[in-house]
């Protein structure tokens, strides 16, 4: 038994099978499902984070039929054709003593093509198509085809399913009153709202028969207006019992809900509190889920009775060996994922393959090749950002003698000062993880460190991550003593004044804004704080948990103007899934943001600005820059003389928007061709 974690890795026994540990692959979908050679890269994929340890993993979603599709052309199991092509995938985990199940997921209103259905005709607010009530008779066909697609995924060899009855897609819209505005026997009574869902599972048991699993993601926290009760819920999860279902899964929230749920602010395991209130109202396992992310939170929630598995998503897309490095009672060398949501759901909801902003290798582990290397070659690298990071480590993994050179005297760039806004405390364990690395694999680190382009000489390859340098903005009066940069702020290096604009509405003007506008106490550490700022009732008499429930808001001391040049949204260029949180924070701290400004004038009176054709003066005693970067690339022409083989990776490369997921990509990817 693990001394660490006993309960993490207790087996769970099912009656007909037992699940070797308590550790769930959580259901993503990355893209692969749709891609050319998508099931061979799925099956390297699923194969390694098997390999790493887990015990039971869950596809990505699948259409039971092409109304159930996300978008247009979304992978479906209709055919036995098609789950041939899903062997690859089941075969390529039994190897590892792991189990896997598909997830059915029927989209229902929220699919994003002409041929949606619900429960009734009601539009979704997050797609732009109208959507059609089922009759009884598409009812029924809709039921037989989950029915046909979990016959076919015993077919394709999968150990069972996952049927989606959460996050806001058909089942669930059937489930509540908010969307299901039925007369007939589907509607009306929560006992007529449910026999959807329990009918499905009835079916499916009695064609898979009892030595199959099937998982139920059950939404306990709806998270809107009109969702379920909790009592509503407790009937539901007794009746799935009866009905044959082998696990249930925890939902919270729906797509369409206005609450953070697997962002980075959200506390780890913030949500566990919902299962730990159904413990001991059935008699199957319950699986709780969201933002558990290291081995410690998950042992805890476990031996604190909060549920009997946990689901674990995004952290195997960080680490794929994840299960095996708790195991072994390594943590320190997991990779951990930091719920940025950049490169995976950001990936997904914009129809592209997903990945991972600290681990480029998830979802491309057929293209990116880490080899051993058959000859050592020595390598500087220049600057301790993540580019110069992932590059050094990738390349001293692969077998290479690598020197990292940084100015400072620690290493992360630009990660120690996204460390310290709140809500972003993980990217302290991205710099852990670096720095287990690079002792693990002998990097020669050298803080303090000033580079001269004649040292390129000694070494055969060279990359210069040497970052960004901050633009500055050409406005008559920049340099008045009110104007500072951002840098400055974050690194505590000048006093903040009570009212502030910020010029720049960038991720980081974004960031800079939540860092003053927040009253001290972090609410992505206490999770009571949180579900009071966010309007979420922990009692649950609240329906939805949400219902008439009034944000306990922190105050914001300051006044702050966030600005942008632009006419459009302001931020419309941060994360698709976690824009809207960042604009939502703000505006409840009443900063005042304002788009389609000229910048005039700096001077003891303030900010003077263009909005409109109208002149304004923004009477503000401090004034930030955060108008984008330059690549600091001053040493690349002088460092080529002295070797050719030398190349820019990170901000030094690009730097038109600070984007960490595209420097670490591009350092990895480098690294693992030298």
């Amino acid at each position: 038994m693990n001394t660490n974690y006993p309960n993490l890795f207790e087996p769970l026994d099912l009656g007909f099978t037992t699940l070797k540990n308590r550790v769930l692959m959580g259901s993503m979908h990355t893209g692969l499902e749709e891609v050319k050679n998508g099931y061979q890269r799925m099956a390297t994929y699923f194969e390694q984070r098997a390999k790493g340890g887990v015990g039971l993993i869950v596809t990505g979603g699948i259409a039971p039929n092409f109304r159930g599709w996300v978008a247009p052309f979304s992978s479906k199991l209709t055919s036995k054709r098609v789950a041939k092509k899903h062997q690859l995938v089941t075969n390529a985990v039994h190897k590892y003593d792991a189990k896997i199940c598909l997830q059915i997921l029927h989209a229902g209103r929220y699919g994003h093509h002409p041929f949606n259905v619900s429960s009734s005709n009601v539009k979704s607010p997050i797609s732009k198509f109208k959507t059609k009530a089922l009759s009884e008779k598409g009812i029924q066909k809709t039921i037989n085809d989950f029915v046909k697609c979990s016959m076919l995924a015993q077919y394709a060899g999968y150990d069972g399913i996952e049927i989606m009855g959460s996050e806001g897609y058909l089942i669930n819209q059937f489930i509540v009153k908010r969307t299901n505005r039925r007369t007939d026997s589907w509607g009306g009574s929560y006992e007529n709202r449910i026999r959807f869902p329990l009918e499905i599972v009835k079916r499916i048991r009695q064609e898979v028969g009892s030595n199959f699993i099937i998982i139920f993601r059950l939404s306990m926290l709806d998270l809107v207006e009109g969702g379920s009760s909790w009592e509503e819920v407790v009937f539901l999860a007794k009746k799935l019992e009866k009905s044959g279902v082998s696990l249930i899964n925890t939902g919270i929230g729906w797509h369409e809900s206005r609450i953070p749920t697997i962002a980075t602010m959200v506390p780890r395991g913030a949500f566990s509190w919902v299962t730990k209130r159904m413990m001991g109202e059935v008699n199957i396992p319950l699986i709780t889920t969201n933002r558990i992310n290291t081995p410690e939170k998950a042992e805890k929630i476990l031996a604190d009775g909060h549920a009997d598995m946990v689901s674990l998503a995004r952290p195997f897309l960080a680490d794929p060996d994840f299960v095996n490095k708790a195991k072994e009672n390594n943590s320190k060398e997991i990779n951990t994922c930091i719920a940025c949501n950049q490169a995976c759901l950001d990936h997904a909801f914009k129809g592209k393959v997903a990945s991972c902003l600290v681990n480029p290798l998830a979802c491309h582990e057929t293209e990116i090749n880490l080899d051993k290397v058959i000859k050592s070659k020595k390598i500087l690298v220049v600057g301790a950002g993540p580019a110069g990071l992932a590059y050094a480590v990738t390349a001293a993994k692969r077998g290479h003698q690598v020197t990292l050179m940084e100015k400072s005297n620690l290493i992360g760039g630009q990660f120690n000062m996204a460390k310290i806004i709140p809500g972003k405390e993980e990217f302290y364990e991205t710099i852990r993880y670096f720095n287990n690395m690079l002792s693990k694999y002998n990097v020669n680190v050298k803080l303090n460190s000033t580079f001269d382009p004649n040292m390129a000489a000694n070494y055969e390859y060279v990359a210069l991550a040497t970052g960004i340098i901050p633009r500055t903005p050409k406005i008559d009066g920049i340099n008045h003593s009110k104007v500072v940069s951002y840098i400055d702020v974050l690194k505590g290096k000048v006093k903040i004044a009570n009212s502030i604009a910020i010029i720049g509405a960038g991720g980081i003007g974004f960031d800079v804004a939540e860092y003053l506008s927040h009253s001290g106490t972090s609410s992505s550490k206490e999770t009571s704080l949180f579900m009071k700022e966010w309007g979420v009732d922990t009692s649950f008499i609240a329906r939805g948990g949400v219902e008439g429930v009034k944000a306990d808001i922190p105050k914001n001391n300051r006044k702050i103007f966030l600005l942008q040049r632009r006419s459009g949204k302001v931020g419309a260029n941060l994360g698709k899934t976690t824009g809207w949180i960042h604009r939502f924070s703000l505006r409840n701290k009443e900063v005042k943001m304002i788009n389609g400004v000229s910048y005039e004038l700096i001077d003891d009176s303030g900010l003077h600005i263009l909005k409109n054709n109208q002149k304004k003066v923004l009477d503000v005693d401090q004034i930030i820059i955060c108008a984008g970067q330059l690549s600091n690339n001053i040493y690349l022409e002088k460092t080529l003389k002295v070797n050719k083989n030398t190349e820019l990776i990170g901000g030094a490369f690009e730097a038109l928007e600070l984007d960490a997921k595209k420097a670490i990509d591009q350092a990895v990817r480098s690294a693992a061709k030298v």
